[in-house]
């Protein structure tokens, strides 16, 4: 078992016998998306600590995507429940970018491109290969291409 996955087991068995509701439900509901990640495809294999970051980070964007959506709705107890859970998961992930550090990363890149000969708004797949490597896991891919995007426009 990968030292994530792991950990991840770990707090799960600690939140159940501190009875931490909402701990316990939002780590079985990540382990089960991590099991089923594993059993997809022909083979069943042990996930990377990476791939299971990557799981992690889906289910957190799920969480913030649904409290939206709740909050959006008028359902303000069930979007609170969704953020809580988000940040239950925020933990496992690594620190997220601040915007003064992506867009410094960005404009780096943006450099990088316009030496190699891209210019203008059609440099944006030429910026984003280079940025996406640096960036991976730290900022998510829409705040990454939005920062991409107003570079390249100014």
């Amino acid at each position: 078992m990968t030292t994530l996955k792991s950990k991840l087991q770990d707090d799960l068995n600690a939140a159940i016998k501190e009875r931490d509701e909402l701990r316990s439900s939002t780590l079985r509901l990540t382990l089960a998306a991590i099991t089923k990640e594993e059993v997809a495809g022909k083979e069943k294999r042990e996930l990377s600590d990476d791939e299971v970051q990557k799981v992690i980070a889906r289910e957190a964007k799920k969480r913030r995507e649904a409290a939206d959506a709740f909050a959006q709705g008028g359902r303000a107890e069930q979007s609170e429940r969704e953020k809580a859970e988000g940040e239950v998961l925020a933990g496992y992930l690594p620190r997220q970018l601040s915007d003064e550090e992506l867009n410094a990363i960005v404009a780096q890149a943006v450099e990088e491109a316009r030496a190699a000969g891209a210019e203008g708004p059609r440099a944006m797949g030429a910026v984003m290969k280079i940025v996406n490597p640096k960036v991976a896991g730290q900022a998510e891919g829409g705040r990454v291409a939005a920062a991409v995007k107003k570079l390249l426009a100014g």
